[in-house]
């Protein structure tokens, strides 16, 4: 497992053999939408029952989450109001989208988070494929 699983999804799959070899099967982008669709919730309550849902979503034969917003509502927003950023953002690739997703969500702190989203606009506008 790699730095950004968290402690508790670690726990569940070790508590669950067969949805832990499904985990291993995943590829590090699917393990990376998981992991992000977990980070996304808002409280915590949702959060601990994302965890919990893992395993049963793996062997269900789920090799991703599904419905949930990629792309964080006020970081769609902030591309929707800087043409050149959109446009930039709408070249890159789902791994570079990701990248810089993944990069904003990491911040739990909701200021940091709103700084970063300026950021990433900024550094969209600028021509930036990373953040």
């Amino acid at each position: 497992m790699n730095q950004t699983e968290t402690k508790e999804l670690q726990k569940i799959l070790k508590a669950n053999p067969k949805a832990n070899d499904l985990w291993k099967s995943l590829t590090p982008i699917a393990r990376r939408d998981f992991e992000s669709w977990i980070d996304s919730a808002k409280q915590e309550k949702t959060r601990t029952s994302r965890i919990e849902r893992v395993p049963s979503m793996l062997q269900a034969g789920k090799r991703r989450p599904c419905c949930y917003a990629l792309v964080p509502m006020n970081l769609y927003k902030a591309l929707g109001k800087m043409p050149k950023a959109k446009a930039q953002w709408s070249i890159l690739s789902p791994n570079e989208k990701r990248d810089f997703i993944s990069w904003v969500n990491a911040a739990k702190d909701k200021q940091i988070h709103t700084e970063r989203i300026v950021q990433v606009t900024d550094m969209l506008a600028a021509g930036k494929m990373k953040p």
